[in-house]
């Protein structure tokens, strides 16, 4: 593995982002900070709960320590002012998370255009969230365009992320880093998307099927609302992609992961690497 970068996830984001992230760095030199090796990398977690900024770091890189895979983590929580990250600023192939953006570029488009969705838009945007659609995601993305989907990133910050060539957005290049940065876009009041269309891209993501719920939701609390969109494509270079990004929200705690891995010998293997630093994190959250 290579160099860790903290996840800072509202560093780099825009005027226009507004408060988005902002009360995950606030007063960031009071934070704690906590490093734990995994490989030649390190999970690097930052908190103004230094117990939890330990508990958290040590937990995660063990659960990924002795893993074939190779994995990107970052979280936050806001009730904490935690942040974690692990390679969160490598690139990996978004497979089907980059839906969940090109529903945000969707979702912005329509603001812009004073309009709310069509019912076809609506059909599409449910089908691509809930059941992960392809087609409706080819579609949608046509519509939208990658000039379209790149404005959206622009506005939330998301620098790091490079939409698909020549449509094929599942290969669209995505951090961990920036997979946060959408997550607290969409559960915080800011101006790239207004309340309505946050709680519909939520509502979406708290309805995908349950063969599709796996991931970043392992081990939450049962009671915790959770939304989620995950990812998988297999490729002749590093084997199995298997991602997953989630938001939960439960006793007193709101907060957000996204887990990327590729080199997954199997999907099953993938998962298994996903969940397994998902459910490290939801314990000590929980605790």
């Amino acid at each position: 593995m290579t160099a860790v970068l903290l996840c800072g996830t509202a560093a780099g984001a825009p005027a226009a982002a507004d408060s988005a992230g902002a009360s995950v760095a606030a007063d960031s030199a009071a934070k704690a900070t906590a490093r734990a090796p995994v490989g030649s990398s390190h999970v690097v977690c930052r908190s103004h709960d230094r117990a939890l900024a330990h508990e958290l770091s040590g937990a995660v890189a063990a659960a990924l320590r002795a893993r074939h895979s190779s994995t990107a983590v970052a979280l936050y929580d806001r009730s904490s002012g935690t942040t974690c990250g692990l390679r969160a600023s490598a690139a990996y192939d978004s497979a089907s998370v980059v839906k969940a953006t090109l529903l945000g570029a969707l979702l912005r488009r329509a603001e812009e255009d004073h309009r709310a969705l069509t019912p076809q838009e609506k059909k599409r945007a449910t089908a691509m969230i809930t059941t992960s659609d392809n087609d409706a995601t080819s579609a949608l993305w046509g519509q939208v365009g990658r000039g379209g989907v790149q404005h959206f990133l622009d506005l939330a910050g998301m620098r790091d992320t490079e939409p698909g060539p020549r449509g094929s957005w599942g290969l669209t290049q995505v951090t961990a880093r920036d997979e946060v940065k959408l997550l607290e876009l969409l559960t915080s009041g800011n101006r790239v998307l207004d309340a309505g269309s946050r709680a519909y891209a939520l509502g979406l993501m708290g309805e995908v099927v349950p063969g599709q719920r796996w991931g970043t939701p392992a081990g939450a609390p049962k009671d915790a609302t959770v939304q989620v969109k995950n990812g998988w494509l297999p490729r002749a270079t590093h084997g199995w992609r298997v991602n997953s990004l989630g938001a939960f929200t439960e006793g007193g705690h709101d907060y957000g992961i996204a887990v990327l891995s590729q080199d997954n010998r199997t999907m099953a293997e993938g998962v298994d690497t996903v969940e397994a630093a998902s459910r490290a994190i939801h314990r000590r959250l929980a605790r």
